[in-house]
């Protein structure tokens, strides 16, 4: 939509701006990820009272993060940080605007995939789908809206595609969050809990959840600097936006799909575990894998054989970024079975509450690696699209093999899960 009313501009904004985002945003949903391990223990050992309070402090301690930390400094530094990932003045102009609206209102969203991970590890699958389905219909429809103008609505280009975004999170947010307090859902805050912070649970929620932040951060931090190493390149622009369209917006309907498996395995291996069934876990991520590796063949043939088609829905008529589109599709076509592999043992990994091993893991193979490799192309010789579409590759290579590895050694049987002295809610 941005590319057709904005041009490549515009779809190079977004991505440079979601890129840096989302190393604030993993590591803030980091917290979830402890959330979903303690979650799943407890949903797996039946007991409903630990479920409700783990949620409910993980909430208030996102609360806390986002309004007192999160949204202040992300909107001073915003300049700074498009700067870092040498983004052209025409593209700055374009994602300033686009960045600071999105560190300053994104709470709904994150509500969103707070309220996801806790359902799901608790059972319920089918609410976070229904929410979903709704808040992406909300984005489209808003977006559409707000990117080109409707009637006495004006267009607002690359700023209406935040708009939409953080309106939707927010609408959805707010629905849930009346459902939560209804007592309709397997989750649920009633006026009987404790309401004060209990940093029993917050202790656990960091324990957990602080290494998977820090393997978001370093991830994504890999990211930043790669789209450093595009933007050094000729023809920068157009590779920035070849690199948005095809790896962040194509490439994203495999690597979504696999963490939306990643999120499956988690909960399934870890309420496995709670309930006492550890070999039932090792099959669960098994299963998820192989399930994973169809979904991403299938995807995969469509980048190979008809990527014109799927590029075009981005408003691509520049022949250089086209050029460049297809031929990064034609490696993440490859790249895909890795990545969902991987996603796959990650989430048995950080399920069963390993949530370290991904962090080593995701630093080798996600920025030594691809980083390493740019580095060194570029003091041996002239850097060319090609030598960094092969980095990504060996990267999701690479962390596919170690994730599956580590896995099977199995040291994951033996992590305990546990509350320690955090008092209960008076019945």
């Amino acid at each position: 939509m941005v590319g057709n009313y904005v041009g490549y501009v515009g779809n190079a904004a977004i991505g440079v701006s979601w890129q840096i985002f989302l190393v604030v945003i993993v590591f803030i949903s980091s917290l979830f990820t402890g959330m979903g391990v303690l979650v799943a223990r407890f949903a797996g050992a039946n007991d409903p009272d630990k479920v409700n309070r783990t949620v409910y402090q993980a909430f208030l301690t996102c609360v806390i993060i986002v309004l007192c930390i999160m949204a202040p400094i992300g909107y001073l530094a915003s300049p700074t940080l498009l700067t870092l990932v040498n983004t052209t003045p025409e593209v700055q102009g374009e994602a300033l605007p686009y960045l600071r609206t999105m560190f300053v209102f994104s709470f709904g969203m994150l509500m969103f995939f707070m309220l996801g991970g806790a359902l799901r590890s608790a059972g319920d699958a089918r609410t976070p789908l229904r929410l979903g389905i709704a808040l992406t219909i909300l984005n489209i429809t808003l977006s559409v809206i707000l990117i080109r103008g409707l009637g006495p609505i004006p267009a607002f280009g690359t700023l209406g595609a935040a708009i939409g975004t953080v309106a939707a999170g927010a609408t959805v947010s707010i629905y849930a969050f009346t459902k939560l307090l209804g007592g309709g859902w397997v989750v649920q805050f009633h006026r009987h809990m404790n309401w004060r912070p209990d940093f029993t649970i917050i202790k656990q929620l960091f324990r957990f959840g602080l290494p998977t932040g820090l393997q978001g951060v370093a991830m994504n931090l890999g990211g930043v600097f790669l789209l450093g190493f595009v933007g050094s390149l000729a023809m920068s622009a157009q590779a920035q936006a070849a690199y948005v369209v095809s790896y962040s917006q194509l490439f994203s309907f495999i690597t979504w799909t696999s963490t939306g498996i990643m999120g499956a395995t988690a909960a399934v291996a870890g309420q496995n575990l709670g309930a006492g069934n550890p070999d039932r876990t090792a099959r669960a991520v098994n299963v998820a894998a192989g399930f994973g590796l169809l979904l991403a063949a299938a995807i995969g043939s469509l980048f190979l054989f008809i990527p014109s088609v799927l590029l075009r829905g981005f408003g691509i008529n520049d022949t250089i970024l086209l050029e460049l589109s297809i031929e990064l599709l034609r490696y993440l076509a490859v790249s895909g079975l890795f990545i969902t592999v991987a996603l796959a043992f990650t989430g048995g990994l950080q399920g069963t509450g390993d949530t370290k091993s991904p962090l080593y893991i995701s630093i080798i193979s996600q920025v030594i690696i691809p980083l390493g490799l740019c580095f060194s192309f570029q003091s041996l010789g002239t850097l060319d699209p090609s030598d960094i579409w092969i980095a990504i590759v060996l990267g999701h290579l690479t962390r596919a093999i170690l994730s599956v590895v580590v896995f099977k050694r199995e040291k994951w049987r033996n992590i305990v899960v546990d509350l320690g002295d955090s008092v209960p809610a008076p019945d």
